[in-house]
């Protein structure tokens, strides 16, 4: 199972800031992460595609590997002023 946290809007969104997807036995990757979570919470679909990731603390490429130990952080953008 791997742990999946969730920031700001994301976190409202799917009304938790830590969630958990079950691995099936293929390699997965942090772009296998995202589509499994859009097809579960299809509203943060566009967050999502816009967010940055971090595997392990750091931040992550769509064609990273993940495995079933790895944490996983999904942060949207923020804008200031």
């Amino acid at each position: 199972m791997v742990r999946i946290l969730l920031f700001a809007g994301l976190a409202e969104v799917a009304g938790s800031s830590v969630i958990s997807l079950e691995m099936d036995h293929t390699e997965w990757t942090v772009r296998a992460v995202r589509e499994k979570l859009s097809e579960r919470y299809p509203a943060l679909r566009d967050l999502l595609e816009k967010s940055m990731v971090a595997v392990n603390q750091e931040y992550a490429m769509s064609a990273d590997p993940v495995k079933e130990t790895d944490e996983i952080a999904f942060i949207p953008p923020v804008s200031g002023g």
